[in-house]
């Protein structure tokens, strides 16, 4: 992977990490489409430019993340993060092996495209309208709906907040929170990819991947700089988005990307 490979598949994940899109699914065909060789580095790139776009979030709401005097705010978080680690612990092996499977993935972004549609008219009534008002079962539940996105495609942001609008959020509350909630899971997932997991070609853990190589170094850097500047750019854009027209632009969206996806790599790969 060179320069230029990292600087788009890092625009990409700032892009579409909080859209409900599926990042990993953008990232996989991209890397796909230019012929990046599916190496150890590759796939901890991958994983681990999710940090700068964790870090686009925690800056957006820094009020929230740092006002210590609402504690309950981390507690509810610490709750609803605990079945994407030991469903994502428990999977791991298995969701690595659907990564390599391209067709699969774009079936479910075509599903998941259909689901969106129907998503509005599905919640008429939401009862919480901020953050405050969700309690910790409410959180638990939208983490277990969280964990649906380790089917590579689904959309962790999608499944999220379809949780919550049907634990009685509103949309804009929704999306909020899911943004809070990847906070935790993502830095979860960048701390085992770098210090935990042992990766099956070299037999090294992520950080040995990277300081092997001041290339690897940079790249890794260079990604997680971009991916934080593009994602607070998309997290303004969604939010305006889901106000005004719901979700069914980003469901015809995955529709149209899943099929061509689907053909290309059925057809013509």
């Amino acid at each position: 992977m060179d320069v230029l490979q990292a600087i788009i598949i890092a625009i990409i994940e700032g892009l579409t990490e909080y859209l409900p899109v599926s990042s990993t699914a953008h990232m996989i065909f991209t890397s796909s489409y230019f012929g990046i060789q599916e190496d150890d580095f590759v796939k901890l790139f991958q994983v681990a430019i999710q940090f700068g776009a964790i870090l686009a979030v925690v800056v957006l709401y820094w009020r929230k993340f740092f006002d210590f005097t609402k504690f309950n705010f981390y507690i509810k978080l610490a709750f609803a993060v605990v079945p994407a680690l030991i469903l994502g612990k428990l999977f791991d092996d298995k969701i690595d092996a659907v990564l390599g499977n391209p067709i699969p993935i774009a079936i479910v972004l075509i599903i998941g495209g259909i689901i969106l549609l129907f998503i509005d008219g599905r919640f008429h009534s939401p009862t919480v309208a901020n953050e405050e008002d969700i309690t910790i079962k409410k959180a638990v539940k939208i983490g277990f709906w969280q964990c649906l996105a380790m089917m590579p495609g689904t959309s962790r942001s999608a499944a999220s907040i379809i949780g919550g609008m049907q634990q009685g959020l509103t949309r804009e509350t929704a999306a909020e929170f899911s943004f809070f909630l990847a906070v935790p899971t993502m830095l979860a997932v960048t701390v085992y990819s770098l210090f935990l997991k042992t990766y099956e070609v070299s037999q090294l853990k992520g950080y040995e991947l990277l300081t092997q190589s001041n290339d690897n170094l940079k790249l890794f850097l260079l990604g997680n700089i971009i991916a934080f500047v593009v994602a607070v750019i998309a997290i303004k854009f969604f939010i305006g988005i889901i106000k005004k027209y719901g979700f069914k632009p980003w469901g015809y969206y995955r529709i149209i990307a899943g099929s061509l996806l689907l053909i290309y790599f059925s057809f013509i790969k």
